[in-house]
């Protein structure tokens, strides 16, 4: 059995997380052993007090992750979970093969999920409600007599309690009574609302006396709302997924429940130092589960303090929480201004500022910042995803000209269809780069990377740096107000150094021309952001 790691907190409330079983049931994620691991290690870094790893003994996955967590990770502040049923109807426990399968483990905590909705039991167990209860003791206390901890999930317990409140709370004394530490509710279906979840929780716990813990999913939006009013209700023990994964719609998010129980409710329930963490652990699975982080994530996304209104930017640049519930600090993220037509003089102050630019004292510059985004904007330029594009725009106004590092006397990009069914893509560039008149020609996998690749040639020997950049992604937008091929277009650009990355916008009726307008600003970003002096 694994030794229980260690932990400053102490027993009085449980933040026990089931990415691994329940998170990983979302459809599009599919774990390796290997992803499970790098997950459980982030879980443990947050600081999580229980990790359910899964149910060993049902597929071979969970069983060989069990035995490698044990043997690979030092939990510092995690203890790991098996997660199992109940015996079957007709047995014992201790006969029971997945009961055994769940004791060899070597998991110090057993998460049991049990029948607490009459009709489950009848339909689904095909048994009586009597021997239910008793394959819930038997294996409660059989596992208690080895040495084991052990939780009880009751499924579809809020809809069991409403269709027949005496058995679902005896199915809760029976486990409690049997050595259950915490005998979870838990609302399958997500169905339930906060008054609801808050009214039969209290009730349970009223009556039962048991300690009580909350499983709740998101069919509603509430399972936050619904995990927070559990706990209003004496439950001491939430059980959630990192960035809401789960089947179906998902889960209660981790993050804004463990914020919430430190930042709202005053709980300690995260080791000293560990909430900072929370935006890049969040990021950090995301990018293990191949999943794009939620930009609009409570906490963590990189839009949860990222502020547009000139009326709020306002009121940041005197106070920045008249318009933030936190500092974002607190849990890892930043503060953002986005800069876009709606924006004031104040929104362009507060993001030269966060750029290093420095426009407090120079109100001419400043209105002319704001006239020049409008004016772009109005043609369908948007600055609030193109950060790196805006800062071209704010320094070549602040210097009277643009910020240059080539000067480009032409590009064409040719498509040739060939008689078998095959594309040739090739660009030429035509630049002045040092006083050095350059022409390069590359071939790519469309017309965009050709050009692409036609730049960076041409570029590569004056500027080495450009070495480093990578396009990591390309977005296209055909803009409202026009039709079909004559529409305007927009390309979104983001690009990385091996760093950080940064964002590029461009313009134009051709897809191809406004590709390139991003591609040029990605790059000058890209030598500016590695020191290199502009031209003059």
């Amino acid at each position: 059995m694994t030794e229980t790691a260690t932990s400053e907190l102490d027993d009085s409330f449980h933040v026990f997380d089931t990415t691994l079983r329940d998170g990983a049931q979302r459809e599009g994620i599919n774990l390796t052993v290997a992803d499970k691991l790098a997950i459980a290690r982030h879980l443990d870094d947050f600081g999580v007090g229980f990790i359910e790893g899964g149910w060993p003994g049902a597929n071979p996955r969970d069983t060989e992750f069990f035995a490698r967590a044990q043997a690979e990770i030092d939990f510092q502040h995690a203890q790991l979970v098996a997660f199992g049923a109940t015996r079957r109807a007709g047995t014992t426990a201790a006969e029971d093969p997945q009961v055994k399968a769940l004791l060899s483990s070597g998991a110090p905590v057993i998460t049991l999920v049990a029948k607490s909705h009459d009709r489950h039991v009848e339909l689904a167990l095909r048994t009586t409600l009597e021997e239910n209860l008793e394959m819930v003791r038997d294996t409660v206390s059989y596992l208690r007599e080895q040495g084991r901890r052990v939780f009880v999930d009751c499924e579809h317990f809020f809809d069991g309690y409403r269709a027949n409140p005496e058995y679902a709370k005896a199915v809760v004394r029976t486990a409690s009574e049997a050595g259950a530490d915490v005998v979870v509710l838990c609302d399958t279906n997500g169905g339930m609302l906060p008054a609801q979840v808050h009214a039969v929780v209290s009730t349970v716990l009223a009556d039962t006396g048991a300690r009580l813990g909350i499983h709740a999913q998101d069919d509603t939006g509430c399972a936050v709302a619904n995990t927070l009013a559990a706990v209003d209700g004496g439950a001491t023990h939430v059980q959630c997924t990192a960035n809401g994964y789960g089947e179906r719609v998902g889960n209660a998010n981790l993050f804004p429940v463990a914020a919430a129980l430190e930042l709202k409710y005053g709980k300690k329930v995260l080791p000293e130092g560990r909430l900072r963490e929370m935006t890049r652990i969040s990021h950090a699975i995301a990018e293990v589960v191949n999943l794009t982080p939620s930009t609009h994530q409570p906490y963590v996304g990189v839009s949860a303090f990222a502020h547009k209104a000139g009326l709020h930017a306002s009121a940041i640049k005197v106070d920045p929480d008249l318009y933030q519930h936190i500092d974002p600090e607190r849990v890892g993220n930043t503060m953002r201004m986005l800069v876009s037509d709606m924006a004031g003089r104040a929104s362009v102050e507060l993001k030269g500022k966060e750029l290093g630019i420095d426009l407090s004292g120079d109100r001419e510059l400043v209105g002319r910042v704001v006239e020049r985004v409008k004016e772009r904007e109005l043609k369908g330029y948007t600055y609030e995803a193109a950060d790196a594009s805006f800062e071209l725009l704010l320094r070549g106004e602040a210097e009277g000209r643009p910020l240059k590092y080539f000067d480009v006397e032409s590009w064409r990009a040719i498509v040739e269809d060939r008689p078998d069914g095959t594309h040739a893509n090739e660009a030429t560039v035509k630049l002045w780069a040092k006083s050095e008149r350059i022409v390069a020609t590359a071939e790519g996998n469309g017309p965009v990377n050709a050009l692409d690749r036609a730049l960076r040639v041409a570029l590569e020997k004056i500027y080495p740096q450009l070495a480093k950049l990578d396009l990591v992604d390309y977005k296209v937008r055909i803009l409202e107000g026009k039709h079909g091929t004559q529409s305007t277009t927009r390309v979104l650009i983001s690009t990385s150094d091996g760093s950080g990355e940064w964002a590029t916008v461009g313009v134009a009726e051709n897809v191809i021309a406004a590709s390139w307008q991003a591609l040029e600003d990605a790059y000058t970003y890209g030598l500016l952001r590695a020191g290199v002096e502009p031209a003059q």
